[in-house]
């Protein structure tokens, strides 16, 4: 039932939510910051480009892998989406600290410590396959291609893990393969 203002009142006041400034989708941005960092990554695991070339993919790493990624996953987070907020904000992190232990970490070590490496990178990959499969299981409401990658991708973490704890230059080759 309508109730009329009389003569000269005011009108009443309308409160409303202020609209929200549109974010664009975040998935390009964090798709492409993933796989051309990990593409650059698996040629130099698989072989075909030398190990050397490690220290050209550390600034991409840094800023295209983790920062770019980073953002990615802060702006799905804005716009709800949760899957895709975790998955470009866990792998921009996985991408900086792979600067990190790379750049900062592994070249500090005093030589006596050596024995320690290989294992704990094995370890981190490893760790990283375990939330990649957890990443593949809720894929599972996602299209057939999301999922491909999440599988694909616990299976290059393991296979590297297992490169790393064995120091198998064949089973990183094929860790690299199955990453590109």
């Amino acid at each position: 039932m309508a109730v009329n203002q009389p003569t000269g009142a005011p009108a009443p006041v309308m409160h409303t939510a202020e609209a929200q400034p549109a974010i664009a989708d975040p998935a390009p941005l964090g798709l492409a910051g993933f796989g051309l960092t990990t593409m650059l990554l698996m040629f130099i695991d698989n072989g075909v480009i030398g190990a050397g070339a490690t220290a050209m993919v550390l600034p991409v790493a840094a800023f295209y892998g983790g920062l770019a990624q980073l953002l990615a996953g802060m702006w799905a987070f804005k716009r709800g989406n949760t899957f895709a907020a975790t998955a470009f904000s866990s792998y921009g992190a996985f991408w900086l600290t792979y600067f990190l232990l790379v750049q900062v970490i592994l070249p500090s070590l005093p030589k006596a410590d050596a024995s320690t490496i290989s294992p704990f990178v094995g370890l981190y990959l490893f760790m990283w396959g375990v939330f990649t499969a957890y990443m593949f299981i809720a894929s599972l409401a996602g299209t057939r291609a999301v999922q491909a990658v999440f599988l694909l991708l616990a299976a290059t973490y393991i296979i590297l893990a297992f490169a790393n704890w064995s120091g198998n230059q064949g089973i990183l080759h094929l860790g690299g393969w199955v990453g590109v």
